[in-house]
């Protein structure tokens, strides 16, 4: 996967001459092809090359093309921004001088607004940048972020503390803006389980009892939560099988009858739509031949089984978590 014309290294910085192109796409959350069309178009680029034909960003060009990202990220056309940004340039910029290059940050970590009000809190810096692109509406960057996070961090990882932090940020600024951002959310959402799916390896191969089946409960749609639990078994080589939302109660009953599964996971994101008849009966459920049969675990995924868990079914807090239980339950299997 192409990460642009940098080393690949998202906090170090060269000691001299400038970030690259590859380099500052990272760090602002923008595709680098994005960036050469801004310069071209609108005259937004570095200021001066610093020997040979590859161009070098120094503290003055990153400052400007941040504000014109900030400015995109709240709607504003690109060539209204990058005049904006241009203009908000202070004519004693020393841009070609190294020693104003920015230094690398000593903590991974750090509060950040990404640009357009959203408060993302205490994230890893990708999250930043993730937040951008999406603010954009911007495919090609979003999707060069979320895979390489997914590459840098591991799936449990970068779910846990890259995506979802994001995709928390957003819901909160949806909720806090009336009917705005709404667009953010979902095309956050599609483009997070695009990568999920480009990033795990095929489902492995499957037996009774040695597969996990994923499903929302009846009502509940929230299918990105399993989504990333189902990357994430077949990352381990764990066969599962991801039945989607809103899987109706005989649908659930006839997949377990017919899959024998060690382990069920079943989704709920709205205590409206937690159903412990159904947690229950799914636990009573049997498989097997006569003499040797067997239940599955039923694993209470999600905010909605809050304070009406079923006793004696794990309610795993977390994806960490969740795959500590189903791998524990299909290895004493």
């Amino acid at each position: 996967m192409s990460r642009g014309d940098g080393d690949g290294r998202h906090d170090e910085y060269p000691r001299r001459g400038g970030l690259t192109t590859g380099e500052v796409a990272r760090r602002l959350g923008v595709a680098p092809t994005t960036i050469r069309s801004w310069d071209r178009r609108y005259g937004i680029g570095p200021d001066a090359h610093t020997g040979g034909r590859h161009r070098r960003w120094t503290a003055a060009d990153v400052a400007r093309l941040e504000r014109m990202c900030a400015l995109t990220a709240t709607g504003l056309p690109p060539a209204e921004a990058a005049r904006t940004a241009l203009g908000d340039a202070p004519p004693d910029a020393a841009p070609h001088t190294p020693a104003a290059l920015p230094q690398p940050s000593p903590l991974p970590r750090g509060r950040s607004r990404a640009g357009s009000g959203m408060r993302l809190g205490d994230v890893r810096q990708e999250s930043k940048g993730i937040a951008r692109a999406a603010l954009r509406l911007d495919a090609a960057a979003l999707d060069e972020l979320l895979l390489a996070a997914i590459a840098d961090h591991g799936l449990v990882t970068a779910w846990t503390e890259v995506i979802m932090p994001t995709l928390q940020a957003t819901g909160r600024k949806w909720e806090s803006s009336g009917e705005k951002y709404v667009e953010v959310e979902h095309f956050l959402s599609w483009h997070v389980s695009g990568a999920l799916r480009r990033s795990s390896p095929p489902v492995a191969a499957d037996g009774p009892g040695t597969t996990t089946v994923l499903a929302c409960v009846p009502g509940e749609n929230h299918t990105l939560p399993l989504e990333v639990l189902a990357a994430a078994l077949a990352e381990r080589g764990l066969p599962v099988r991801m039945l989607g939302g809103a899987l109706p109660v005989e649908s659930v009953v006839a997949a377990v009858r017919r899959t024998g599964p060690a382990a069920v996971g079943l989704w709920a994101q709205s205590r409206t739509t937690a159903s412990r008849p159904l947690a229950q009966h799914v636990a009573a459920m049997e498989w097997g031949v006569r003499g040797a049969r067997r239940r599955p675990a039923v694993l209470t995924l999600g905010p909605g089984w809050a304070g009406q868990t079923v006793a004696g079914l794990p309610h795993p807090s977390g994806l960490a978590e969740a795959l500590a239980v189903v791998e524990s339950v299909v290895s004493g299997r």
